[in-house]
C-alpha cells in the first residue's frame, strides 16, 4: 500500500462551484492549473494546486481516502470536508 503521494486540489465553498468547476476541466473549457489559480481558496492554488508529496495521515481523513484509493490522473470530487469541497487529481503514489 501506498505510504506517500502527490496531488493537486481546488478548494472551494460550495459544492455547486465545485461541480461546474469539473465539468468545465473535463470538457477542456479550463485547466486544472487555471481553475485552481482562479478559484481555489487554498494557498495552493497560486501553484495550480499543487500540494507536493505528502504521507498518508497528513491531510484530513477525507482527502487521504481519495488521495491513497482512487484513481491516478483523474479529478475526483467534489470532496467534502471542515474546509470545503475539494476537487483532487492524485498525480503519484509510492
Amino acid at each position: 500500500m501506498a505510504k506517500q503521494a502527490t496531488a493537486r486540489h481546488i478548494l472551494v465553498t460550495t459544492e455547486k462551484l465545485a461541480k461546474k468547476l469539473k465539468k468545465e476541466i473535463s470538457n477542456k473549457e479550463i485547466t486544472f492549473e487555471k481553475a485552481a489559480k482562479k478559484f481555489s481558496k487554498c494557498p495552493s492554488g497560486k501553484k495550480g494546486g499543487e500540494l507536493g508529496m505528502f504521507k498518508k495521515g497528513d491531510m484530513v481523513k477525507e482527502f487521504d481516502e481519495v488521495v491513497f484509493n482512487k484513481e491516478l490522473n483523474k479529478v475526483h470530487g467534489p470532496v467534502e470536508t471542515e474546509f470545503g469541497f475539494h476537487l483532487i487529481e492524485i498525480t503519484g503514489r509510492i
